[in-house]
């Protein structure tokens, strides 16, 4: 299966084991902090790399 660029709230929900409606927080907060620095975001979807960034430090390999 191919890694999509984008990853939605159910998603991060799993990833982060919180609520879905959380989940929509975390991409609320992180899609700010792109639209702060100039970027185009989607509203209920982030960056799969952004979100690695931000939440694991580094981009997260899959082993």
């Amino acid at each position: 299966m191919t890694e999509k660029s984008f990853i939605r709230a159910d998603e991060v929900a799993e990833e982060l084991n919180v609520s879905k409606s959380y989940a929509y927080k975390v991409i609320k907060q992180l899609n700010d902090e792109l639209s702060a620095k100039g970027y185009i975001t989607v509203a209920g979807r982030i960056s799969r790399q952004y979100f690695n960034e931000r939440v694991y430090g580094a981009e997260r390999r899959e082993v």
